[in-house]
């Protein structure tokens, strides 16, 4: 253990070696989610994806799949779904899917674990998926549903979102705006999270101790395989443990590796993982949509499913002999900043997101608020259900940035000197 500053120092390059690491990834992954929101738009997904049944389920799960890896824009969107007509296990099956299947959560994840977490993050997805419905038809919610639906009210808006292909959009410069500006938002909305996740799990690398970690989650460590009581006790601890936090799914990566190193289970990062729809904010934003039955509900239903998965997978492995093994390096020893691959890819999307930007700031034509526009507007629709839903969840979001960007900032440039 060294000085206070230099803890400080150390914790604050290594939340910056966790970003420098991960930023292609993030920018790649929310360049293709915006490419595919603009080029398929929410009307046409809740036009196709229909209200009950396999069909419905599995559409609700690929257009989650090709849709925004941020927690509350995945809420956002799935109220719309379920506000239009969609059946609640289709809905669900959207935001798990929206929240776990994305792009860009496999690649971060595959940065700081390894390939064993990017199968259980897409299977485990899927498992939670089938046992939502499985849930839902052993409780038959009608009563919750149908007070649900009188919560949301009905999409009464007809307005048309025009008839352009992809292939026209992507080809214009109103299309290529749309998409910039799809990109821009899709950055606003996850900042915070990625920063405040960042900032914690580094300074959870300079300053918890194992021994802290080992207490935490019973039978953590490497020395032996834990028995199944503590196995399961890790994958309980996990989503507790997440519920107070306000870091979603694309923040928590760096925290999931940081329980890995510290000994936690592969059930126990994964339920961890899993957890992002789990935490408090996303409970009150629940509440405010549906009422507090139903968001209770769902949060019994993620809870319950993320335990029994993360078990099933754990064990799966186990039996297939794919458990991830330690690799001897910790994760706070890697050389974040070195001249490789990474470098090369961070400058190439650093590029293309300026670009992005700028195009994203030119003005726009008469159609301004086509397609995009009425997309992303349950983008706003679901900020502003946030500002409504948990006032206090964003207030303490904000001192949290400017803690964080405090702590990052005097780490960096004032510890030195200390």
């Amino acid at each position: 253990m060294g000085t206070l500053s230099q803890q400080w120092h150390q914790a604050a390059l290594t939340s910056s070696g966790f970003f420098w690491s991960a930023l292609w990834a993030f920018a790649l992954g929310y360049l293709v989610s915006s490419l595919i929101q603009v080029l398929v738009t929410e009307r046409r997904m809740q036009r196709t994806m229909g209200s009950t049944g396999a069909r419905s389920v599995a559409l609700g799960t690929l257009f989650g799949f090709i849709s925004s890896s941020c927690s509350f824009a995945a809420l956002s969107t799935t109220r719309a779904l379920f506000q239009k007509g969609a059946g609640l296990v289709p809905s669900l099956a959207f935001m798990l899917a929206s929240t776990n299947l994305v792009i860009e959560l496999g690649i971060v994840i595959a940065i700081f674990l390894s390939w064993q977490f990017v199968i259980g993050e897409y299977l485990g997805g899927i498992l939670l998926i089938l046992f939502a419905w499985l849930f839902v038809r052993l409780t038959r919610p009608r009563l919750l549903i149908q007070e649900a639906r009188q919560q949301v009210g009905e999409d009464s808006d007809e307005s048309g979102e025009g008839d352009n292909s992809w292939r026209d959009k992507i080809r214009s410069r109103e299309g290529w705006r749309q998409i910039g500006q799809t990109y821009v938002m899709e950055w606003q909305m996850v900042w915070k999270d990625v920063l405040i996740g960042f900032t914690v799990a580094g300074i959870i690398a300079a300053f918890v101790p194992d021994s802290f970690f080992e207490s935490l989650f019973v039978g953590s460590g490497r020395e032996s395989d834990p028995g199944f009581l503590a196995v399961l006790a890790q994958t309980v601890v996990g989503p507790v443990a997440a519920f107070f936090t306000f870091i979603g799914s694309m923040g928590n990566i760096p925290l999931a590796a940081l329980l890995y190193d510290r000994g936690v289970s592969f059930a126990g990062v994964m339920a961890f993982i899993f957890s992002d729809m789990v935490v408090l904010p996303v409970l009150r934003i629940n509440a405010a949509y549906y009422g507090w039955k139903m968001a209770l509900y769902i949060l019994a239903l993620l809870l319950s499913g993320l335990i029994c998965v993360s078990l099933v997978l754990h064990y799966g492995f186990a039996a297939l002999e794919l458990l991830p093994k330690a690799t001897g390096e910790a994760i706070t020893e890697r050389d974040f900043f070195r001249v490789d691959y990474g470098l090369v890819l961070n400058l190439l999307f650093l590029a293309i997101s300026a670009l992005l930007v700028v195009v994203a700031r030119q003005s726009g034509g008469d159609g301004d608020d086509g397609g995009h526009c009425e997309h992303h507007g349950d983008g706003g629709h679901e900020h502003h259900h946030h500002d409504d839903g948990a006032p206090l969840s964003d207030k303490v979001m904000n001192g949290l940035v400017i803690v964080a960007l405090l702590w990052l900032i005097g780490g960096l440039v004032v510890a030195p000197w200390l």
